[in-house]
């Protein structure tokens, strides 16, 4: 392991709902929610606010909504996060060619390999500076973790959160560890954890003290001797440069399990249209067509098929897929779908439409398939969904407050104004048009990047340092 805490990482602060707060100022400060809002819906992101109730993620947004009546319920718009993510991301890059991003709000980077970071000042400066352009780019907030190991940076980030910075300094990783639960290494989760509760190991420092060879015998041999170097404070692992994408896929779940044959048929072929749409997007092409289905027992079956040559091309991916729902028995109902490409390329086979069942392809040519399940319905049908983006003809930029009864309350406000006032329409009113999200921070307000200096204090964000159990500590 390296002598200098020159690996950070960064964990953006309730990254979904703190782009929904940034986006909406009339939500700043409150509580938000960012999730699935059927009755099968789960929480993605709650805001800190929304955490003081009991909140979290992966909790049912149906317990979300007893804990916290009062807070907003907004569906996630994961082409923002996207595009603020890429800032973010675009931002470590310039600090070292080695960043791996492990989600769209978190990534490690190796400082020494950028020639960034060698000791312990340095890399202090350079976490520093991060979260100052970070804020000053996207308007957000993050926190850092700065060790001489991913395990160690991982820890220290968490430490940090919300909105803070900390360093773990070599040779104070042990103490710093030991009184720690044994949840916090990676690789222990809920059964791990109980079966060595039950062996009367609940603390890192228990861990260490139980020995090797009984970890082995408890765990297993190679979980055991991962668990006890890590333990021990000892974690060789590198940071791993952005890895190449495995698979591209989109799936839906279904509020009310669907039984209809040709509504899920037609609902697999949107969905094709939409992972092709992912696909090109990311220039990329693949072999082998994959289809999820969970049925109404929550049993859940995948059907796969792969091609002689890769593709991009929608109407190989539809007809491949459909071939494979044939294969499936939705008897019952189905609550879920889901439609992946695999076996990824940047190139594509141009000869693919032979692997098309010119069968199929007669009964449902492509023309009619799009008619029957447009992507974009009539106004008469249009469902507006709460944090939805809209443009009133009259009264500009706004977003989705909420729908129902034929009508929709839409907040007209922008990320740079006031919060805004409300008011309401007609489902169907014309004036009314889903639009594109607004940007959080306009270009002309942002701080220059080069003018900020990180050797000067006075030119970074106000913060205190102190010790904590063996670690550097500085928060705002």
């Amino acid at each position: 392991m390296r002598h200098a805490p020159t690996i950070l990482h960064l964990d953006m602060d309730a990254f979904y709902a703190s782009v929904e707060q940034a986006s909406k100022p009339s939500l700043r400060g409150k509580a938000v929610v960012v999730g699935g809002l059927g009755p099968r819906g789960v929480v993605a992101t709650a805001s800190y606010e929304a955490r003081v109730f009991g909140v979290h993620s992966a909790m049912p947004v149906g317990q979300a909504r007893r804990l916290a009546p009062n807070a907003a319920y907004l569906v996630p718009r994961f082409g923002l996060y996207r595009a603020v993510s890429e800032q973010v991301m675009a931002l470590l890059r310039e600090l070292s060619p080695l960043v791996e991003p492990l989600s769209l709000d978190e990534a490690f980077v190796d400082l020494e390999a950028g020639g960034t970071a060698w000791d312990e000042e340095s890399a202090r400066l350079a976490g520093i500076k991060l979260r100052a352009d970070i804020r000053a780019v996207t308007g957000l907030t993050g926190s850092v973790g700065l060790a001489a190991s991913k395990m160690l940076a991982k820890i220290a980030s968490e430490q940090a959160k919300p909105d803070g910075l900390v360093i773990i300094e070599p040779g104070s990783e042990r103490a710093l560890l030991g009184p720690m639960p044994v949840r916090t290494l990676p690789g222990v989760g809920p059964a791990t954890g109980d079966h060595l509760r039950r062996a009367g190991i609940t603390t890192v420092e228990e861990l260490a003290e139980a020995g090797e060879d009984e970890l082995v015998r408890l765990l297993g041999k190679a979980h055991g001797h991962a668990l006890y170097a890590m333990a021990l404070a000892q974690d060789e692992r590198p940071v791993v440069a952005e890895r190449e994408a495995k698979s591209v896929s989109v799936e839906d779940t279904y509020d009310v399990d669907i039984h209809d044959r040709l509504r899920i048929a037609l609902e697999v072929q949107r969905l094709a249209d939409r992972c092709v749409g992912r696909l090109r997007g990311a220039g990329l092409s693949g072999r082998t067509i994959v289809l999820k289905v969970r049925r109404y027992d929550f049993s859940t079956l995948t059907r796969s098929e792969t091609l002689r040559g890769p593709t991009d091309d929608p109407a190989v991916v539809r007809e491949a897929a459909a071939r494979l729902l044939d294969s499936v028995d939705t008897t019952g109902g189905v609550r879920l779908l889901g439609v992946g490409v695999s076996g990824l390329a940047d190139y594509t086979q141009e000869d693919l439409f032979a692997q098309a069942m010119p069968s199929r392809a007669a009964q449902a040519p492509e023309e009619p398939v799009a008619e029957a399940a447009p992507e974009r319905p009539e106004p008469v049908e249009r469902h507006w969904r709460a944090g939805q983006d809209v443009r009133h003809a009259e009264y500009g930029p706004g977003w989705v407050q909420g729908s129902g009864l034929g009508r929709v309350t839409v907040r007209f406000e922008t990320p740079q104004s006031p919060p805004g006032r409300v008011r309401t329409f007609s489902v169907d009113d014309p004036a009314l048009e889903p639009a594109e999200p607004l940007p959080l921070v306009l270009a002309e307000t942002r701080v220059p990047l080069e003018a900020q200096d990180s050797s000067d204090p006075a030119s970074l964000p106000k913060s205190w340092s102190g010790t904590d159990g063996g670690a550097a500590v500085s928060r705002p």
